[in-house]
C-alpha cells in the first residue's frame, strides 16, 4: 500500500505515542522504515521540547530517533524569522525551553522593550504579567508570530490548553491577527520536506489530527495517511470535504511490503 514512497513525515502525539504511552504498532511501523532505509521526519506542533529530549523520548518507547528525525513549530518559528525579518531581530518571546532554545541559536535578542516581533508558543506558565507586555508591545507596532494555533493538546488524562488558547487571548487584547508556521501550514511541511530531500508526489504525511496533520499535507500538495488512534476519528471524516489520501485503523509495518 505505501511501499512506493520514498519519504514520510510523521506526527508523533496521536500517532506514535499518547501522551506517555507508545503505541506499539507504530513503533513497529517506524523499525521497518529503518530496516528498508526509507528517510523519516518526525513533524510536531510542539515548541516546549528541543528535538534532542523528544528523541530521547522516542528512544525510551522503543521508537528509532535522533535529533535530526525531529522537525518542532520550534525550528519552524526560528526558520520563518531568519528568513522573513532583517536582523538583529528584537523579540519578546512567551514560550517554553524548546522555543527558547531554536531563537537563541539563530541570534535572536529577547527583550520586551520595543521589540520588531511578539513570538508566542505553549507557556504553562502564562501569567497576566505577560499578557500584558505582549499586548503593549504589539500596540506599539510589533507583529505577533506564533508556532501553532491548536486550541487544545491531548495528553494520557485528557486535553488540556494548546497554544491557540494563548495566543487568542494575546491577539483579543492587542487586537493584532498572528501568523502561524506550525501545521497545517504550507511552511512546516515545505522544511521538513528540504530535510528529507523528497518531492511532495513521493512523500507521505501521517498523523491523527485532521485540522493540523490532514490539512497541512492537502494544502501543502502532499499525500496524506489518516491513522484512528488519536484526535480524529475515521468516523468524522465523512463529513469532510476534502479527505486525506488514505484512512487506516492503525499503523502496521506489513504497510510497506510490495
Amino acid at each position: 500500500m505505501l511501499a512506493s514512497y520514498r519519504g514520510f513525515i510523521i506526527d508523533l502525539d496521536g500517532t506514535i505515542y499518547k501522551g506517555k504511552e507508545v503505541i506499539e504498532e507504530s513503533a513497529a511501523f517506524v523499525h521497518a522504515l529503518v530496516d528498508r532505509q526509507i528517510p523519516y521526519v518526525f513533524l510536531t506542533n510542539n515548541s516546549s521540547r528541543t528535538p534532542a529530549e523528544i528523541a530521547e523520548k522516542l528512544k525510551r518507547m522503543n521508537v528509532p530517533s535522533t535529533s535530526g528525525h525531529i522537525y518542532t513549530s520550534s525550528l519552524a518559528m526560528a526558520a520563518y524569522v531568519r528568513e522573513h525579518w532583517h536582523w538583529p531581530v528584537r523579540a519578546y518571546v512567551i514560550g517554553s525551553r524548546g522555543l527558547v532554545r531554536a531563537l537563541e541559536e539563530i541570534g535572536v535578542h529577547f527583550t520586551d522593550r520595543n521589540p520588531h516581533v511578539v513570538i508566542a508558543g505553549i507557556d504553562r506558565f502564562f501569567t497576566y504579567d505577560k499578557l500584558a507586555k505582549a499586548q503593549t508591545a504589539l500596540l506599539n507596532g510589533a507583529t505577533l508570530l506564533a508556532t501553532n494555533a491548536d486550541n487544545a493538546i491531548p495528553t494520557e488524562n485528557g486535553y488540556m490548553p494548546g497554544n491557540g488558547s494563548i495566543v487568542a487571548a494575546i491577539a483579543k487584547a492587542s487586537d493584532s491577527a498572528p501568523t502561524f508556521v506550525g501545521k497545517p501550514e504550507q511552511w512546516i511541511v515545505e522544511q521538513s520536506l528540504s530535510i528529507l530531500k523528497t518531492t511532495k508526489a513521493e512523500t507521505l504525511l501521517i498523523g491523527d489530527n485532521y485540522d493540523t496533520d490532514m490539512l497541512a499535507g492537502l494544502q501543502a500538495g502532499v499525500p496524506t495517511l489518516h491513522v484512528d488512534t488519536g484526535v480524529t476519528r475515521a468516523a468524522a471524516l465523512a463529513g469532510k470535504e476534502e479527505k486525506p489520501t488514505f484512512s487506516i485503523e492503525k499503523l502496521d509495518a506489513s504497510l510497506l511490503e510490495r
